[in-house]
């Protein structure tokens, strides 16, 4: 037992020095938050539309639904855009909710609503208007929205942080000189969000007066923007 304590003492002795050696300090950082944009052209244009039918069962609802559907699909493509930019978006069936009339009163309904919402997928930005038009006009169809995309999503978020880099590494260069240092290694990169900003079709008309006008003045937007920020620290360093 005592050769035991011994043993212990003596390597605890000797691995002591090693333990003792002071950790040398850490290097002062500057750390910067950088942020950046990119504005890139729309490739396309994404239109939702919804028809809409009721009938007194859910099948009866649901086969109104897909005869209103194909009408619409046949006035669509009638309008130059092929069949695979259609996809469908959402469709339910569920009851009509309960309608009161002016007097108070309960207006009788059909007791199913079947709704199938479409995406319309369409490279013809000038031509966006006349499409909304052509779905205004038509009785099978209710106008939702326009909305506007890139073929690659991602490169317009890249530019973005590409750009908050920059900035970031401009803003350390300014504290820097400032303090009468300089920027040492980069040694760490947080990475932040970078968010597409996706603008709505500006349409300068209301639906209700663009109900049956043969085009809607919708202006597509020049570029969409995308936003990014990034941290970035820098060890300081004497200067040269």
């Amino acid at each position: 037992m005592r050769l035991a304590v011994a043993a212990a003492l003596a390597a605890l002795t000797l691995a002591s020095p090693a333990l003792a050696q002071p950790v040398p300090p850490r290097a002062p950082t500057i750390s910067v938050m950088g942020t950046g944009e990119a504005e890139l052209k729309p490739d396309f244009a994404r239109v939702n539309v919804t028809v809409a039918t009721q009938a007194e069962t859910v099948a009866q609802a649901s086969s109104a639904n897909n005869t209103a559907t194909e009408r619409v699909l046949a006035r669509i493509q009638g309008l130059g855009v092929k069949r695979e930019d259609i996809r469908t978006a959402n469709f339910q069936v569920f009851q009509t909710p309960q309608q009161v009339g002016p007097d108070g009163k309960e207006v009788k309904t059909p007791k199913f609503s079947a709704h199938h919402r479409l995406q319309i997928t369409t490279r013809d930005l000038d031509g966006v208007g006349r499409l909304a038009g052509e779905i205004l006009a038509s009785g099978d169809m209710t106008f939702q929205s326009v909305t506007f995309g890139l073929d690659r999503q991602e490169e317009g978020g890249d530019k973005a942080r590409e750009a908050a880099v920059r900035d970031a590494r401009r803003q350390a260069e300014v504290y820097a000189n400032a303090a009468g240092v300089g920027l040492g290694r980069l040694i760490e990169i947080r990475d932040g969000s970078a968010q597409p900003f996706e603008p709505q079709a500006d349409m300068r008309m209301s639906m209700a007066m663009a109900k049956g006008a043969e085009s809607v003045p919708i202006v597509p937007p020049a570029t969409i923007r995308y936003t990014a920020n990034v941290q970035l620290v820098w060890e300081m360093a004497q200067r040269p």
